[in-house]
């Protein structure tokens, strides 16, 4: 992955590692929150939760369609996520995502890992990730 970029997000939620650990593999629930976005609208979500399994996430918005996709790596509930990823409109290379979910308090925080990030993308992705949680977060309140 040499020239490409990794970074790192952190978010606190009042929720139980269960239920946020749960929440990326649901597709009911992801598909209210995983990839979404304001102007955009989620038209399927299909997920394997497996190891080797594959999820595809279809986004539409006002710059058209994009298929979010990937594979499991790891599933070690409710610590540990990992996956491929990759929007193949994008770019035809996937990044790694690495999940970690330790209890904090009467929640957790969960520290996300986008590996593989391709340059162009690493000033974008962390704010992307910060937006993402958030989603999560509203969907579990």
């Amino acid at each position: 992955m040499s020239g490409k970029a990794t970074v790192f997000v952190t978010h606190r939620f009042a929720a139980k590692p269960e239920r946020v650990f749960d929440a990326w593999l649901d597709p009911r629930t992801a598909a209210k929150w995983l990839f979404a976005t304001p102007t955009g609208k989620i038209t399927r979500c299909r997920i394997d939760a497996r190891v080797g399994g594959r999820f595809s996430i279809v986004r539409v918005d006002e710059h058209g369609e994009f298929d979010h996709e990937g594979e499991y790596l790891e599933i070690d509930r409710p610590r540990r996520l990992v996956f491929t990823f990759g929007i193949v409109r994008l770019a035809k290379e996937m990044s790694r995502v690495v999940i970690e979910i330790v209890p904090s308090g009467e929640g957790c925080e969960l520290t996300l890992t986008n590996e593989g990030v391709l340059p162009e993308y690493a000033d974008r992705v962390p704010e992307g990730w910060k937006m993402i949680l958030a989603g999560l977060e509203k969907s579990l309140a």
